[in-house]
């Protein structure tokens, strides 16, 4: 027999089997996980995992798109002039399609589902970030809003990956016994050895050099359960001729089979201990899917403060240009007067240096306002390729002015706005669903602290086939061709059963122990974290209300120093075209004029961020940002 036909008979065989429960066991996983993935709460958004009828494809990777880097058509369309005209709903709609703290938290979602992937075949969670992406520059005021305290701009979360989120430790998170895969394993092993071993008679094999061909090739299929069994069948052929004169078979045909079975009775025992991993996968994919919604509400909260900065600056640019402008006006008069010898020329310097000091006004004003525009440019689009866009003016189209008193005030009871920020906050809901991987957890842990003790029963057979070897002088009653071989091993002519019981007692087991002390520890560390949250959220209701009482006093306070200074304006106006007043005295009440129209603007403009802030009593009535409710 040839090299090539003695390993193809070894071979055969197992190859054959392998690939039978190969595509069954592929079949098999995929209908499993594509049933788990229908049936687990599909985020808003998602990057799927595809799924293939190929058995191959389990080997082959899975291509992730690169990133959209273009900005929406929407942009575009907001263009006019050669100026983006912006109102609030459409500075909005572009954060939600441009921003790229939300395009780098909507990664989470897929990466959460690619943790249930892993977690359906045994194996141990990963992580999802859950914490709220900051990386967009400007917050408030003229300043760059800083970043996130996490790793990439990220903050912690509860629920969220990592030790020390929020104060507290999770480092048990998980724990327990060990968790075989679920996927099924095949090995197939296969080998052909040519071996000469001197001797130093003749009387034990009748030769004096000793010569033996071996084939040898094993097949073995291993699959656990999730109840804590673990089955196998193993399969293996070999095939040993020699030139022994007392050898009765030559070649010699074996075969052997055994289907084993082990269960796990107390430490790895039941599903509890065994999905441990995949549950607490699934919670934290609702964490992500939560935490998501909760960036939504933090990058729209983050564009409604820099469009109302952005209004500020427009406003106040538009300000100190009237100031500017009426100080030049003055000026103009003056030198006039001048010429007619009708005042002093102190009076004309007076009025130059009031134009400096304006012109100084408006260089800043213009500067914040430029300042102001490339934030919100920045927020609202994935890339600032294009120098046109860059440098392209804003002009918002919602002004302040269009805030009311009834902006700043609400007729739903505080305590009732408290219950209801309870009840919605998804902070509370993201604690509750920590709460629940921690019970998980400590219940594996509980479960770990067993003895381990193993039921083991097998089954197996034993075939034997070969060729009479003549020079023995001895017949065989074994059958001599290869498939009678083989299924002489299935005849249960020549069983091999076995049944026992494998106990493990770990004396003082002190490692478990103290996994499960330190397990309940932690469990409790975040329940009082979950109650401080809901006397923290209490707190920021409260705190947003007053915030938005002192907002409506700033409203009305700067209102009547508007028509103050207005009025004063006026008469200053009056006395100096009846003579009995001067142009200094005019150009001051005009300053203070266009200090009380910035106040007024400033006021009006934080008015309406606090109305709108996240920690705002709208928020806390809802949960969630209504101009986003219907588009996250």
């Amino acid at each position: 027999m040839t090299l090539s036909s003695r390993l193809t008979y070894a071979l055969a065989a197992a190859l054959t089997i392998a690939a039978i429960l190969l595509l069954a066991s592929t079949v098999h996983a995929q209908n499993t996980v594509s049933t788990q993935t229908s049936a687990a709460p599909q985020p808003t958004l998602r990057l799927d995992i595809p799924h293939s009828w190929n058995p191959l494809a389990a080997y082959r990777g899975t291509k992730v798109a690169e990133p959209n880097l273009a900005n929406s058509p929407l942009i575009d369309n907001l263009i006019s002039d050669g100026v983006l005209h912006l109102s609030l709903k459409d500075a909005i709609e572009l954060a939600l399609e441009n921003n790229l703290d939300l395009a780098i938290a909507r990664y989470n979602i897929p990466i959460a589902q690619a943790d249930i992937l892993r977690t359906q075949a045994g194996g141990v969670f990963r992580g999802v970030n859950t914490g709220v992406v900051q990386n967009t520059p400007g917050s408030g005021g003229a300043g760059v809003g800083s970043g996130g305290a996490g790793a990439g701009g990220t903050t912690g979360s509860a629920g969220g990956a990592g030790g020390g989120a929020g104060g507290l430790v999770q480092s048990t998170l998980g724990s327990g016994s060990l968790v075989s895969s679920y996927d099924p394993t095949i090995n197939v092993t296969g080998w052909d050895e040519h071996y000469t071993e001197p001797l130093a008679n003749t009387i034990s094999y009748g030769v004096p050099t000793l010569r033996s061909n071996s084939i040898y090739g094993e097949f073995n299929y291993t699959q656990a359960f999730p109840t804590g069994t673990t089955m196998a069948f193993i399969l293996n052929n070999d095939r040993i001729a020699t030139n022994s004169l007392f050898n009765i078979l030559t070649p010699e045909l074996d075969s052997y089979y055994r289907i084993e079975f082990q269960q796990q009775l107390l430490s790895g025992f039941g599903l509890g201990p065994n999905l441990r991993y995949l549950r607490i996968a699934r919670n934290n994919q609702k964490i992500s899917d939560q935490a998501f919604q909760l960036q939504i509400i933090s990058t729209v909260t983050q564009i409604e403060n820099i469009y109302w900065d952005l209004v500020s600056a427009y406003e106040d640019e538009k300000v100190k240009q009237a100031s500017l402008d009426f100080a030049n006006q003055t000026l103009d008069s003056d030198r006039k007067q001048l010429d007619l010898q009708a005042i002093p020329a102190l009076d004309v310097l007076k009025a130059e240096g009031e134009v400096a000091n304006r012109e100084q006004d408006l260089t800043i004003a213009k500067s914040t306002l430029q300042f102001q525009e490339l934030l919100i440019k920045n927020a609202l689009t994935k890339n600032l390729d294009d120098p046109i866009l860059e440098a392209m003016p804003v002009q918002p189209t919602d002004l302040s002015t269009v805030a009311t008193d009834s902006a700043f005030t609400t007729a739903t009871p505080t305590e009732d706005i408290i219950q209801q920020a309870l009840k919605n906050r998804i902070e509370l809901s993201e604690s509750a669903i920590d709460l629940k991987n921690r019970d998980i957890s400590l219940a594996a842990v509980r479960n770990s602290l067993l003895p381990t003790l193993a039921l083991t029963a097998w089954y197996g057979g034993t075939g034997l086939g070969g060729v009479d070897n003549a020079a023995s002088g001895i017949p065989s009653t074994t059958p001599s061709s290869n498939s009678g071989q083989l299924a002489n091993a299935f005849t249960n002519d020549a069983p091999d059963y076995y049944v026992g019981l494998s106990l493990n007692v770990p004396l003082r087991n002190r490692i478990a122990k103290s996994d499960e002390y330190r397990a309940g520890l932690e469990l409790r560390q975040a329940q009082l974290r979950a109650e401080q949250l809901q006397k923290q959220i209490r707190i920021e209701v409260r705190n947003a209300q007053y915030a938005l009482e002192q907002g409506a006093a700033r409203v009305t306070s700067a209102l009547k120093a508007r028509d103050l200074a207005q009025k004063t304006f006026e008469i200053t106006g009056k006395e100096q075209t009846l003579g009995a007043g001067s142009a200094f005295q005019t150009l001051s009440a005009r300053h203070d004029l266009a200090t009380a129209e910035s106040a007024l603007v400033a006021a009006r403009t934080v008015g309406i961020t606090l109305d709108k802030n996240a920690i705002s009593v709208e928020s806390a009535r809802t949960g969630v940002q209504s101009a986003t409710a219907a588009k996250p």
